[in-house]
């Protein structure tokens, strides 16, 4: 069995409109050999994944996968299954799969949905590789395969507040993409997307996230805006730390000056002889080291979005509770084993270390790991609650004061920052911390969202919603008009046409097309730029206004869509062109493909679609919005029939153009003045202004705005270069198109026979 190509599709796509991986497997000589035939095969893969046996596979019920197994399936269908079941045990929500022979006898197409992409194609391998060796009777070490598998998933992952901004915005239909493997999104498109990272948006500046980033001037800017903030300075050697910390008085807390997740911080600091050691664990995280105060109380998470708090987390240390049997060390194993326990930050809290820190408050609660608390005492392992560290949290956003929830949004104001996490230690935040000498503890640029997502204690809180709800308020766009053409012929120039119109309403168009990708008036990147790629470049620019996206087979075949949704699909035709390549062999083939870019349609959107093709009611059957038609006749029987149904749809009659707009027809315009139909007699870029103007109308232009669009888009090389292009050479003309197929040539002829010539030379 070997793996020859994979292909991940990261958005819609010709297989399914979530994203899918399709792997091309030949399972050689295991064509002849299905499962029943294969000894224990059956037996041995459903005892290391029983999971197996609740898959559906086409019977539709539960057990239907093992019915398949038992009857006799195929390798290449058992591959499928496992991958999507690998998965499953890491615990990504995947169901989706096909299988199917593309060559006969032994190499077949294996389609899956992901969640993770790298982890995914990981679990295909995988899959392969153990349905190998259960053909074969070969030792298999599942454990060693899931572990290695859940350290790529670990790797790989978003973290908690990523992928609760990430699910969130795709719940409200705000297009979002994770750039790279870390933690940052864009979403939205073109003027109005946004970044963030984590739960850094772009807005503040660098400098602003770099004061937060220093505690010692964090509370410099704090203390001059009489904010409460610990007693304390800044320590450049043992001897300064010493000093200070006489100074102020103990007990006192020793830390990095910039560090982050309570990292180098030992709290509670009694005596001289303390101060080396947490000295020394400061300065592994930082040169310079901050001695103040410690102040007695709770650990208090307040987070600030916008001008509001948006939640309150009571963080508390990590602890274990005694059973009278088990070791600390041993109780701390065994709470690190819960599921809701992870490495890092992947799982809603992170595992409890015993290191030098834990075992320091053992010591001053008088035990050690070793000690075997009776049942019920609670033993604590950190003097801070720092999730990071295996704390837990408490929900509280209802018990906060007025004057503390002031002194949140105040603090984040002082610093820059649209949203930050304000750690508050005072015994009771129902109480101002001016009353009960609360004080705010540090600032944090990018506070993580666990805590409020996934709260210990409390009802978790939607902070992926209020940050969402302060990126774009309520009634403000995420997204710009985007148009999507495809089809056989007449793409570039539908392409342009919508472009030059939008344009000519000031707006500044990115455009993809066989010509290059633009940006307003500006070429960036040249040659056929018409995937999914280009696509992407386009609605990523912030300069961009509304987008028009050629949008090609090879692209749509290859890698599926560049954006979620447009707010207009058309297609132009369908014609031959291009069969045989990328398993496109029929005109039905070429239809299917094509036809992904009327499903991908806003709701509230248009499919364009030309009335006069062959193939229009399978593209009307496949829509999933409302439906323009246009026709080259007013007799045209299905745009007729559209009509009379109260839909709209354009339509030429005795040569003008007309607009239905579900009740009345309005005269748009007459062939002669649109110029690249060279006075009503080039048949095609009738149609193609037709669909143009189908797709403007589409966008609820006017229809002084679509006229003006093409009365002033000329055949020439500046608006539609090699497109019907004729030029004066001497005593003779040239005219210039890019037609390649024989449709095209056909209409190129059509058009050369009705002009005044004595003589054609055919190039």
């Amino acid at each position: 069995m070997q793996i020859q190509s994979i292909q991940c599709f990261a958005g819609r796509n010709i297989h399914s409109h979530k994203p899918v991986i399709k792997i091309t497997l030949d399972i050689g000589e295991l064509y002849k050999s299905p499962t029943k035939d294969l000894g224990n095969f059956n037996g041995r893969l459903l005892a290391l994944f029983p999971g197996l046996e609740k898959h559906y596979c086409s019977l539709g019920y539960e057990g239907g996968f093992v019915e398949r197994l038992k009857e006799g399936t195929y390798i290449g269908h058992v591959t499928e299954h496992l991958i999507i079941e690998l998965q499953n045990v890491l615990g990504y929500e995947v169901n989706y799969g096909k299988t199917r022979v593309i060559e006969e006898p032994s190499l077949y197409d294996i389609v899956f949905e992901y969640k993770n992409e790298k982890c995914a194609v990981e679990c295909a391998r995988s899959a392969v590789n153990i349905v190998s060796m259960l053909v074969h009777n070969e030792e298999i070490d599942i454990e060693g395969i899931i572990k290695n598998l859940r350290a790529i998933a670990v790797d790989t992952d978003m973290g908690p507040s990523t992928k609760a901004i990430y699910e969130e915005a795709q719940k409200r239909g705000i297009p979002v993409v994770r750039i790279g493997d870390g933690s940052i999104l864009r979403l939205g498109y073109g003027k109005y997307s946004r970044t963030i990272q984590a739960s850094l948006t772009d807005l503040p500046s660098c400098i602003n996230v770099d004061i937060a980033g220093n505690k010692q001037l964090t509370k410099r800017l704090l203390t001059e805006s009489k904010i409460p903030v610990p007693d304390g300075d800044t320590a450049y050697s043992f001897e300064g730390a010493l000093q200070i910390a006489r100074e102020i008085g103990f007990p006192v807390v020793i830390k990095p000056v910039d560090s982050n997740q309570g990292k180098g911080v030992t709290l509670n600091v009694k005596n001289e002889q303390e101060i080396e050691a947490a000295y020394n664990e400061a300065r592994k995280y930082s040169r310079v080291v901050i001695v103040e105060k410690y102040v007695k109380g709770k650990d208090y998470r307040v987070l600030v979005i916008g001008n509001r708090v948006a939640a309150v987390s009571e963080r508390r240390p990590p602890s274990i509770l005694g059973d009278g049997v088990h070791t600390v060390e041993k109780l701390i194993e065994i709470e690190n084993s819960s599921n809701l326990r992870g490495d890092d930050h992947e799982k809603p809290l992170t595992k409890i270390k015993l290191d030098a820190a834990a075992l320091k408050v053992l010591r001053d609660q008088g035990i050690d790991k070793d000690y075997i608390p009776p049942l019920g005492e609670r033993i604590y392992l950190r003097y801070n609650g720092n999730l990071s560290t295996g704390g837990t949290a408490r929900e509280c956003t209802g018990e906060i004061h007025p004057y503390n929830a002031d002194i949140a949004v105040r603090a984040a104001k002082i610093i820059g920052l649209d949203i930050a996490g304000i750690d508050v230690t005072t015994e009771d935040i129902s109480v101002p911390i001016c009353v009960n000498d609360g004080a705010v503890i540090e600032i944090n640029a990018a506070p993580g969202l666990r805590m409020h997502l996934f709260p210990s204690e409390g009802k978790a809180k939607n902070v992926a919603g209020d940050i969402l709800d302060m990126m774009f308020p309520e009634a403000s766009p995420h997204s710009i008009p985007i148009v999507s053409v495809t089809g056989t012929n007449g793409k570039t120039t539908t392409t342009r046409l919508i472009r030059h119109t939008l344009s000519c309403l000031g707006k500044k168009v990115g455009m993809t097309s066989t010509g290059g990708v633009y940006i307003g008036d500006e070429c960036v990147l040249k040659g056929d730029n018409t995937g999914p790629a280009s696509a992407a470049m386009v609605l990523s620019s912030r300069e961009v206004e509304a987008a028009v996206l050629e949008t090609a087979r090879g692209g749509i075949v290859r890698k599926g869509l560049g954006y979620d949704l447009a707010d207009v699909g058309v297609i132009t035709n369908i014609a031959e062109d291009h069969l045989g390549i990328d398993g496109m062999n029929t005109l039905e083939e070429l239809a299917f493909a094509k036809s992904l870019v009327i499903e991908a349609v806003k709701s509230d959107g248009y499919s364009v679609l030309n009335a006069d093709d062959k193939f229009v009611r399978y593209f009307m059957e496949r829509a999933k919005s409302e439906i323009i038609l246009f026709s080259k006749k007013s007799d045209n029987p299905i745009v007729r029939e559209h009509m009379q149904k109260g839909k709209k749809a354009l339509y030429v009659d005795e040569d003008t153009i007309f607009i239905f707009n579900g009740k009345s027809s309005i005269a748009l315009m007459n062939l002669n003045e649109i110029p690249i139909t060279f006075g009503g007699i080039v048949e095609c870029n009738i149609e193609n202004s037709l669909a143009a103007a189908s797709a403007l109308y589409g966008l609820n232009l006017s229809v002084e705005a679509i006229r003006k669009g093409l009365a002033t888009f000329r055949p020439d090389m500046e608006s539609n270069p090699g497109r019907f292009n004729i030029m004066d050479m001497g005593g003779f003309k040239v005219m210039l198109d890019y037609s390649h197929n024989p449709a095209g040539y056909s209409e190129v002829m059509k058009f050369l026979e009705k002009i005044d010539t004595k003589r054609l030379v055919g190039l």
